[in-house]
This record gives structure tokens, sequence and C-alpha cells, in this order.
């Protein structure tokens, strides 16, 4: 069935703004009343929402819709630091079907494109007002992302957990590969210890943080082998290796095939 929230038409957002906080272990924060549609997704650590005296948990990877009217209190439970974004969506509540939202609210997997809509809410929203049109149509995609999540799970689709953390981690290998990139570093981008950005990388994307930059380089590498006419110690440079003699060899482990090979063989038309 259909929330009410997925119902708001883009006319009964008033505005939406966003931020970002961290906890320490122990801390605590409410009671509140709820004013807002208020979208929490957690980042890292745990949490316990207690709302209207019923208590849900929270863990890194999840987030949780609060809904306008209920009293909320919140409860860093986690052994480290809870982080988490936040977007908080106004809502001319004469449009909501009853007058409120008094479902329970839902826990759910946070996806990667609910991920990408808040960090970029995040992004411009310095740059424009909290009751302009865009900021409105990014707080009404914030409303509808979540029922999707809804019909998957009822109709038994398994959807995996985005790991803020990692995405973090990937966008930062992504604009900083040419340069050198130590494990200590790439921990600190993602906001977590280096042991557990290393769980995080074996559990979504199945290698090493380290592992992923050297196969990243080399993809990045053989697209400039493929596409320019650039030596291949400049290639070797630009991507990130140490030399070109290791250029060569990871080119090698990685792909089967020396760089002079991977560009004779795209330039002459073959498949590799």
């Amino acid at each position: 069935m259909a929330s009410s929230r997925s119902q708001v038409p883009f006319e009964a957002v008033k505005s939406a703004v966003a931020g970002s906080a961290t906890y320490a272990s122990g801390g605590r924060f409410g009671p509140r009343r709820q004013r807002d549609f208020e979208l929490l997704l957690l980042d890292a650590g745990e949490m316990r929402v207690t709302i209207d005296g019923a208590p849900q948990q929270v863990k890194a990877g999840q987030a949780i819709l609060l809904k306008p009217g209920h009293v909320e209190s919140f409860d860093i439970t986690g052994n480290d630091v809870t982080r988490h974004n936040w977007v908080a969506v106004q809502i001319d509540k004469r449009s909501l079907p009853g007058g409120d939202a008094g479902e329970p609210p839902d826990v759910w997997p946070v996806s990667p494109e609910m991920n990408k809509l808040v960090e970029l809410i995040l992004t411009v929203q310095n740059e424009l007002p909290s009751d302009g049109a865009i900021m409105r149509s990014l707080g009404a995609a914030v409303l509808r992302l979540q029922p999707e999540a809804d019909g998957a799970a009822a109709e038994g689709i398994e959807t995996s957990p985005a790991s803020p953390a990692v995405e973090r981690a990937l966008a930062w290998i992504r604009s900083h590969y040419g340069g050198e990139i130590k494990l200590s570093d790439l921990a600190w981008e993602a906001g977590v210890t280096p042991e557990h950005l290393v769980r995080l990388f074996n559990k979504y994307e199945h290698e090493t943080p380290i592992h992923y930059v050297w196969r990243y380089r080399t993809e990045r590498a053989v697209e400039l082998l493929e596409h320019t006419g650039l030596p291949a110690a400049e290639i070797a440079r630009q991507c990130g290796f140490k030399t070109p003699h290791h250029f060569s060899r990871t080119l090698k482990q990685i792909t089967g095939r020396t760089p002079s090979e991977i560009r004779r063989a795209s330039w002459n038309g073959e498949e590799l």
C-alpha cells in the first residue's frame, strides 16, 4: 500500500533543508516533537530512536523517516562515534491524508540513489533558498524514493544497503588516483578507522581498498592507452603508478597484457 508521504504533491512541499551531525557514544538528545518529515540516514555507529514511547534500532547503512506530530528521543548506543545525515521536508499538513502521518516509521537499507540525492542536497543548499523550486523538488524526491524500497521489499526483492563511508572513499579515490593514496588517508576521508574501512570494502566491494585503488588506476590507464597517444610513461605518471616498470607489471598482472599490447590491439580494432 502506498504510504501518505508518496501521495504528497510537489505543491504541498514548503521547504527542504539538510545537515550532518556527529555524536559520541552514550550521547542522548530529545525528547522533541517532530514538525516535518525528516529523513535520517546513519553513516556510522548505531542509535535507538524512540517515537511515542516505542523504540526502533537504527544501524549504519540504514535510514528512518520521522513524521510530523510525534515525540522523539535519540540514544547513541554504538561503541564508536555515530554520524548521520538528515533532510527535513516541511509539508503543508492540510495535504496529508487524514491530516497527519500516523503509521509507525520504517527502518530500511539506504540505497545508493538515496545517498546521492542527500549528498546533492547537502552540496547545493548553500546556494539555493530552502523554499525555492529546486530545493522543494529535491525534498519531494526524498519522500518519493523510500516507497520504492517498500515495494521492493513487498515483492521479495533483496536490496543491499549502501555504505556511505565506502561511497566517500570511492569518490575520493576517483578524484585523487593520480597521487599517492595511503590506507590511513583514505580512511580519514571516509570518516572511519582503517580497519573498519577494510571490513566495509570487503563486504560491499569484495576487495580491499588498496586493491580497488590499483584496479581503478589500471582501468583508467587502459582507457588512456586505447583513446590517446600519450606515452606509456606519461600514462603511468598520470594514473599514480610508481615507475613505468611498475605500470607494465601491474597491467600484465591484472589484464594479462602489457601496455604496448593493449594499445596495439585497440588501435588495430581487436576485441580486448
